[in-house]
């Protein structure tokens, strides 16, 4: 873990760029989070934006409705260009909008996922996990929100990587271009799926079904916005799940302590998930628009300025977590940011803390013997931090 003091601090504060960052960042970026908390929680970035990093700043801009937009159009024109497929999804989806959109689109995915419907999702969450134990060795998907067949799975996990990479600060011209293309063959694929749905609903638990079914309500989603928030839940799905998994058994297995605790205490599974979303937060980073002058804690903002909000900062901030970064899968309270807050929080976070504490659980209590298995490789992202490849054997 690098280290920084003195000079390196003021160094790494004074010159930190979320668009050009050393290559140890990606590995570790909690020393330069921890820099940035102590010497420079609203920090100015080169291209005008500000960064912020504390936690009581971000909970109080997460949770304030009046001065904050969540809408991104002014910043995703120049990005991904007006009316491109790109620009065309991150402005439609749930996440980048603020009402009536966002409330009309919210209130059909979380009536879906009632703690009933839950219920009755997990014995089939079980099987599929047990069937993916069953064949540990070899690649396996997990998340299955939408009802989407099994062997249609490849080709959504590459168009999610590429649509949500295309979120990353810095984007080169292919990822620009494989990001455009995903998001046409995504449309061409959930066109031919919804279609079939609609002639074929399923009962209230199924996401799709009951946004297609609040089509004949008072609010009902144009097909353009079905299709965009179609993609969104599962994009959603595939990398707030996938990551959630993949740095818990990171972390299960360099702590033996406490991956040994989980597999005893079969009430420590729901605790041990938050400590796993607080400690490496599978979405590091977020964004709002002051839309009205406020003053935070850490300083005073003009109407007009566009916040980078460090969820990855605030979830390690020893103002709000004692000890921050030790990993403790007791750890209570554990009010961590991971899923936002407010009336951003994320709409399916039920599912995701669901799948995670049954996949966790499952697999360190049928492979006692989990061990790393040659060098992992942290993906080359700052906004959704995961692995590219997480090797691990069973002794």
């Amino acid at each position: 873990m690098p280290d920084l003091r003195g000079d390196e601090l003021a160094c790494a504060v004074a010159t930190f760029d979320p668009t050009d960052l050393p290559a140890a960042f990606y590995e570790n970026p909690y020393p330069w989070y921890r820099a940035l908390r102590e010497r420079a929680p609203l920090h100015h970035c080169p291209d005008g934006t500000w960064f912020l990093s504390r936690y009581a700043d971000l909970d109080a801009i997460y949770r304030n409705r009046t001065h904050y937009s969540s809408d991104k159009r002014a910043a995703f024109g120049p990005k991904f260009g007006v009316g491109t497929p790109l620009y065309e999804h991150h402005t439609t989806s749930l996440v980048f909008n603020d009402p009536p959109l966002h409330t009309r689109v919210r209130r059909q995915i979380v009536g879906a996922l009632t703690p009933g419907a839950l219920k009755r999702m997990e014995p089939g969450l079980i099987e599929l996990i047990d069937g993916l134990l069953d064949v540990i060795d070899a690649k396996g998907q997990f998340d299955n929100l939408l009802g989407v067949p099994t062997d249609e799975r490849g080709p959504l996990r590459r168009w999610s990587l590429a649509i949500l990479g295309a979120l990353e600060p810095l984007l080169t011209p292919a990822q620009l271009e494989l990001g455009q293309r995903s998001v046409a063959e995504f449309l061409d694929y959930l066109r031919i799926l919804i279609a079939d749905r609609r002639r074929h609903l399923r009962g209230d638990d199924d996401v799709l079904s009951r946004l297609i079914r609040e089509e004949s309500g008072g609010e009902p989603l144009s097909e353009s916005e079905l299709l965009h928030n179609c993609i969104f839940l599962l994009n959603a799905g595939h990398e707030t799940t996938t990551n959630l998994i993949g740095n818990g058994l990171s972390l299960l297995v360099g702590h033996p302590g406490q991956c040994q605790r989980l597999r005893n205490e079969a009430g420590v599974a729901a605790s041990a998930v938050e400590e796993i979303l607080r400690y490496e937060s599978p979405n590091q980073l977020g964004n709002r628009l002051v839309t009205q002058a406020v003053t935070l804690p850490c300083g005073d903002l003009p109407a007009g300025s566009y916040l980078t909000l460090c969820i990855g900062a605030a979830n390690r901030d020893p103002a709000e977590f004692p000890d921050p970064d030790r990993f403790d899968i007791g750890r209570t309270p554990n009010r961590h940011l991971a899923f936002a807050a407010g009336a951003h929080a994320c709409a399916g976070m039920s599912v995701a803390r669901l799948e995670g504490q049954l996949a966790l659980s499952r697999i360190v209590r049928r492979f006692p013997g989990l061990t790393t298995a040659g060098s992992a490789a942290r993906s080359r992202r700052v906004r959704f931090r995961g692995f590219t490849t997480l090797p691990l054997a069973i002794e």
